[in-house]
């Protein structure tokens, strides 16, 4: 006679990532495969549990990287790369996919510029990990109503 037991399973359950931890730690794996030494950032994009979209900074495509030709500074950034959030989005629009109401997951907190790509492409919610201080790109997302969750920072 067969019968089922859950002894065991506890354990395994407790470990199990929440939604939202297993989409930010997909991002931290795309965030690898960035081309700037600077920063690897990476991004996800989300609609009903289900990958829209990823993107990590790096030049635009095709271009030379920081990676082979170095940093290009301006303002104590670097202007070579392209953010993992702008790449996130160019890359569903380059394939046809729509990320209107979708979740960015990202490594971190988008800067001013990606707030504004974000807020125009419909995002409706950000769970990042490491902060990005920019009080502007914070009046925005609460303006357009973008709910924003930092989760397990590093």
């Amino acid at each position: 006679m067969d019968h089922m037991t859950t002894e065991g399973c506890q354990t395994h359950a407790d470990a199990r990532p929440s939604w939202d931890q297993y989409f930010l730690n997909i991002a931290d794996v795309v965030a690898t495969r960035s081309t700037c030494p600077r920063r690897a950032v990476g991004a996800v994009l989300v609609r009903q549990r289900q990958i829209l979209s990823t993107g990590y900074n790096g030049a635009p495509r095709g271009l030379v990287h920081c990676t082979d030709a170095g940093c290009l500074m301006r303002d104590g950034h670097c202007v070579r790369t392209s953010h993992a959030e702008m790449n996130a989005i160019a890359q569903a629009a380059y394939h046809g996919v729509a990320v209107s109401d979708s979740t960015l997951y990202c490594t971190d907190k988008p800067c001013l510029i990606c707030t504004k790509l974000l807020i125009n492409a419909g995002i409706r919610r950000i769970v990042y990990r490491r902060e990005y201080e920019d009080s502007v790109s914070d009046g925005m997302l609460a303006e357009a109503g973008i709910a924003v969750e930092q989760i397990d920072p590093r």
